[in-house]
């Protein structure tokens, strides 16, 4: 049985989410959101191809919004009603490509 993450205090979520290039903290969504573009909408598809193997090896699961050549990433803890350390442990391992 897999351990429930404790969601992450306010003050903590924004101190983390500075770290993170390119990530934001939306606070009435209860995410951490980015942005990605590329040049393709094909290469567009092979990143969201590579979210989902890193998600499903994770076992957790971001929504995505495929807008042509932008993929938007939201990371919340749907289970623990909002952002834990699983969200961002995440969403560094997406930002390694």
């Amino acid at each position: 049985m897999a351990v429930k993450s404790a969601p992450l205090k306010v003050e903590r979520i924004q101190a983390r989410a500075k770290r993170y290039r390119g990530w934001e903290f939306v606070k009435k969504d209860k995410v951490i959101r980015r942005t990605y573009s590329f040049p393709t909408f094909p290469a567009a598809v092979r990143f969201v191809d590579y979210v989902a193997e890193l998600a499903e090896a994770a076992e957790h699961h971001p929504d995505i919004d495929i807008r042509y050549n932008k993929v938007t990433l939201s990371l919340s803890t749907h289970d623990a009603g909002g952002i834990t350390d699983k969200d961002f442990a995440l969403a560094a391992a997406i930002d390694q490509r």
